[in-house]
């Protein structure tokens, strides 16, 4: 009997884990992942397969297959489309990008972006410049239709649809968390305001120190587990259970904090604002309306709660749809069909000097406003992130929107950035000086 409730108990907080620290913040980084037929065959190999169990279903070699499999493995909600056909994108290919070059941050020899592509583990890359297609590739498991989940973007979708709601009157900045959703009111949020909510400055005694088995996030990951829980567990059993039980440490509004409850905090103050949850709103209001290609879906717990922070999987090309509509401040076919004033807050940026604090060395300068990264640069470039190398990137400056889905074996965004980020830059000037010079 105990060996049975300690395996259960095992199992269980595994799931959880992975479900919340994989796909929003953290994985552990196993060697670079190669294409190794993972769960091929009816039924494949049992060597070959992969469960939502597996302690490294989400690591290694099999982190390619999962990133396009979320679906397959865990239970989800659907974020639908329109009944019409899918918005046709204009194409305008431009193979001379691949040759584009840049140099590395970390003092390595210049590279090229067809080079960037496999070293930073590129599943997808799409550039679009001036509203066309002008680049677009796949790889590992990613094709034209296939959803692919893009981690901590999915936080700045959260954040989008918050800022909507502050532009369209609907929710006040100013107004304390605890007000908007009375549940909260004793927690850590309670006396935070939905501003300091959504530019991730609150004060939250939360620890998401992995190697620590007595840290925060292995509740959160246990409360926010889609699978039945050990006879003997007591916690909460949800993403909003848990989000009641957090508690203060220092004040609110002194520094940046990057916490991925904060998105799922915002979550439930859109759901109680406007009696939707994340996934029909951005369904009703976005998804139906933007021509996608596919339905989207989200990753959700055991009440079916999409899990804000880090859930959304989409196609490729339906997010370069919706970073193109962000970069045309929300007009599309000559209709607003979101607020320009919700992304002209984003582009404005947060406290920098909050930011500072938080310590993100390669980020000098940046900023987080409405749960984007704001880069303060001389394009005004602005992104949302996810670990293992998801980026919505929009350089206003160059009217281009990057998209890039990835796997790469190392979580963090500091392992990609230095070939990344310049990279960008790059091809913004090249289609700009391309423009220039017709």
């Amino acid at each position: 009997m105990t060996h049975t409730r300690t395996t259960a108990r095992s199992t269980t907080l595994l799931a959880a884990l992975s479900t919340i620290l994989l796909l929003a913040g953290t994985a552990v980084a196993g060697p670079p992942p190669a294409d190794a037929g993972w769960m091929q065959g009816f039924p494949p190999p049992e060597e070959r397969t992969i469960r939502f169990t597996d302690e490294d279903y989400f690591a290694g070699d099999k982190l390619r297959w999962t990133v396009c499999h979320f679906r397959e493995l865990m239970p989800t909600a659907g974020v639908r489309s329109g009944p019409g056909a899918a918005r046709a994108l204009p194409y305008a290919l431009d193979p001379a990008i691949d040759e584009v070059s840049f140099q590395s941050t970390d003092g390595d020899a210049p590279m090229t972006w067809d080079e960037a592509f496999a070293v930073n583990r590129t599943d997808g890359l799409l550039v679009l410049h001036r509203g066309r297609v002008v680049y677009e590739r796949y790889a590992g498991c990613l094709d034209e239709t296939t959803l692919h989940g893009v981690m901590s973007v999915t936080k700045s979708i959260t954040g989008l649809i918050g800022e909507i709601l502050v532009a369209e009157g609907k929710l006040d900045e100013r107004a304390l968390v605890g007000e908007l959703v009375p549940e909260l009111a004793d927690s850590a949020f309670g006396d935070a305001t939905l501003r300091q909510v959504l530019d991730m400055t609150t004060a939250l005694d939360y620890s998401e120190d992995y190697a620590d088995p007595e840290a925060d996030v292995w509740t959160y990951a246990r409360a926010g587990s889609p699978l039945p829980p050990p006879p003997d567990y007591t916690g909460p059993r949800s993403y909003f259970a848990f989000l009641e039980t957090v508690e203060k440490a220092g004040e609110h509004g002194e520094a940046f904090g990057y916490r991925t409850i904060n998105s799922d905090a915002l979550g439930w103050i859109i759901a109680r604002a406007t009696g939707q949850s994340v996934a029909d709103w951005l369904a009703e209001h976005v998804w139906t309306r933007l021509g996608a290609e596919r339905e989207a879906f989200y990753t959700v717990d055991s009440i079916g709660t999409p899990f804000a922070g880090g859930g959304f999987n989409a196609t490729l090309r339906d997010l370069g749809r919706l970073g193109q509509l962000i970069l045309d401040e929300g007009r599309l076919n000559g209709e607003q069909l979101l607020p320009a004033a919700a992304i002209a807050r984003l582009r404005e940026g947060g406290d920098k000097a909050a930011f500072a604090r938080a310590g993100y060395a390669a980020l000098d300068g940046w900023s987080y406003r409405g749960m984007w990264w704001v880069s303060h640069d001389d394009h005004g470039a602005f992104a949302a992130r996810g670990v293992h190398g998801q980026t919505i990137w929009i350089d206003p400056t160059a009217e281009m929107v990057i998209v890039r889905l990835a796997s790469h074996p190392i979580a963090a965004n500091a392992a990609t950035d230095p070939t990344s980020l310049p990279a960008y830059r790059a091809v913004a000037d090249y289609l700009m000086a391309q423009d220039q010079a017709r």
